[in-house]
């Protein structure tokens, strides 16, 4: 009887993973990934020259990525159809072998494998190994701290109706903003409408080669990748704290 394992990769950069991935990355013999379809993948490219030779690998493509609004419910078949059929195959491949499953960040964090993870219950013996959530990377790659004092941050979804982008935004002290890509000119204007567009930070792909950290105020947000987090860093409840 095998396991199915996934291990968290961190947010980008092999270094920042933890001890624990690393070793199981390098020992696993049937490893699997997600990727877009046409692409190597992010999780693949992470682990690149980690992998032990003869590594059996498994690619998981998305049957369907941003070609259909991702609340229909022909987008919501199809992806769910998708994670059926690999627990399917992850369950038939542990009753004889361990697969290592590899997932961006935190797998708990808005990983894919969380997914997976409600379909294989009672299924697999399941193991999760905690990664650095991405969106640390990107505020330690600002050199600025998150949060101070009191400070309240919220994580908010670039898909959310700008309505309640700006609700929020309006009401939390330091922010972080994810699933931005063709989201992005939809985040600046409740950003603006907010108040808070001056004191936002667009990280592209954080803690990796092709890192970028620019005022997001000065980006055109016609153009931006989907390894992309905005940060508003918080300016602290207790001022005295600074002192």
């Amino acid at each position: 009887m095998g396991r199915i394992l996934c291990a968290g990769l961190g947010p980008g950069d092999p270094d920042l993973m933890s001890v624990r991935s690393d070793r199981a990355i390098r020992s696993a013999s049937h490893v699997a990934y997600f990727r877009k379809k046409g692409r190597p993948g992010q999780a693949r490219r992470i682990v690149e020259g980690m992998l032990a030779s003869g590594v059996t690998e498994y690619a998981m493509e998305y049957p369907v990525t941003t070609e259909l609004p991702f609340d229909s419910p022909e987008y919501i078949s199809c992806i769910a159809a998708f994670y059926d059929d690999w627990a399917q195959r992850l369950t038939l491949l542990a009753q004889t072998q361990d697969v290592l499953v590899l997932c961006e960040g935190d797998p708990f964090f808005y990983g894919s494998f969380m997914h997976l993870y409600t379909r294989l219950q009672g299924r697999a013996v399941l193991e999760v190994i905690p990664g650095i959530p991405g969106m640390v990377g990107c505020w330690w790659s600002t050199g600025t701290p998150i949060t101070w004092g009191d400070d309240v941050m919220t994580v908010l979804m670039g898909t959310l109706p700008e309505a309640d982008l700006v609700r929020h935004m309006q009401s939390a002290d330091a922010l972080v903003i994810m699933k931005t890509g063709r989201n992005l000119p939809k985040v600046r204007r409740a950003l603006e409408a907010a108040g808070r567009l001056d004191s936002a930070w667009l990280i592209e792909r954080g803690t990796m080669p092709t890192q970028r950290v620019l005022a997001l105020a000065q980006v055109d947000g016609s153009d931006c990748p989907y390894f992309a987090t905005v940060l508003v860093h918080g300016h602290g409840r207790r001022p005295e704290v600074l002192e």
